[in-house]
């Protein structure tokens, strides 16, 4: 009997704790850690501009486009008119500046047709050297604001000649000699001519200079001319068309590719600036959202978030 009592007290006491004493304290849940974010360098982007003639007017808009969605550039490489373009910009990054410079550009300031040059090619290229010469602002390419590099194509062996340092007037001249249109140029131990033989599209240039998104526009796309009636259209127009099959394929490694709507514009049309240019500014606008996501894929790949109010200068 008194062993019942014994537990009946040992029960009322228990339960009498658990209605009037301090409730248990809760179980102890382990907190989860705290999910970092790393810090990410800003990208290293570059623009690639491809070759087409007159077409190269809608880089202009391309370029300035870029600036007004303040998409920092940190390297231009260019492939015939593609580098002459991006000579004015690299050289002194102001659009403005590039915009004005452009419109005053006409066919003879870069087209000198001789019959004494003939053999080789009708125009000689002295214009294009002047032209550079006189608008560029800095004459030695590792000294522009912005890192160049221009793409010519070496006649005898058919390699890439990369222009990265040196003049930026024989760059210029190399890249733009069309061959059988201009006369192929000296320069050292090789015989250069046109970039678009090789790399109309050098993105591939672009990513082994360290790019982490590449931009491209191209200009040889759905290139249609029906007053093709003589020696130097035909030359022309069959390049831009061999250019733009070149170019179908290149442009699969850009992370953007920015399509100006201006297939119909002569190679030597100098009349459609206005049309070019604004055609560069529209293709950019109609590609806003594939830059974003190549920016903001960039950040997220490595761990990061792309930075708030959009990207820092990396100049």
């Amino acid at each position: 009997m008194s062993r019942l009592l014994a537990v009946a007290a040992v029960v009322a006491a228990l339960s009498g704790g658990a209605c009037g004493g301090s409730p248990p304290p809760p179980p102890v849940v382990a907190s989860k850690p705290e999910q970092t974010v790393k810090a990410v360098p800003p990208p290293k982007i570059a623009l690639v501009l491809g070759g087409g003639g007159a077409r190269g007017f809608a880089h202009v808009g391309v370029l300035r486009a870029l600036e007004h969605e303040k998409i920092p550039l940190s390297l231009v490489v260019g492939t015939s008119v593609g580098s002459l373009i991006g000579a004015l910009y690299a050289a002194d990054p102001n659009t403005f500046e590039l915009e004005w410079k452009s419109f005053k550009i006409e066919k003879d300031d870069l087209f000198d047709f001789s019959l004494f040059a003939a053999t080789t090619g009708p125009v000689k290229g002295d214009a294009v050297r002047k032209f550079v010469a006189e608008n560029v602002k800095e004459q030695q390419i590792e000294r522009f604001k912005v890192p160049y590099v221009a793409v010519a194509a070496d006649l005898n062996t058919g390699e890439r000649v990369l222009f990265k340092s040196g003049s930026i007037v024989d760059a210029v001249r190399a890249s733009v000699s069309i061959p059988g249109v201009f006369t192929p140029v000296r320069i050292g131990n090789r015989t250069l001519v046109d970039g678009g033989v090789v790399a109309n599209l050098a993105i591939d240039v672009a990513r082994d200079q360290g790019a982490d998104i590449v931009i491209a526009s191209n200009i040889t796309q759905r290139v249609v001319d029906y007053e093709v009636n003589d020696v130097v259209s035909i030359i022309m127009q069959s390049i831009n068309i061999m250019m733009g099959e070149m170019a179908k394929f290149q442009q699969k490694a850009a992370d953007v590719v920015i399509t100006p709507d201006i297939g119909d514009v002569g190679t030597m049309d100098f009349t459609q600036k206005k049309r070019c240019m604004q055609a560069g500014i529209a293709a950019v606008e109609a590609e806003r959202g594939a830059i974003s996501a190549a920016i903001r894929k960039y950040y997220t790949d490595r761990g990061g978030e792309p930075p708030a109010g959009g990207l820092p200068s990396i100049r």
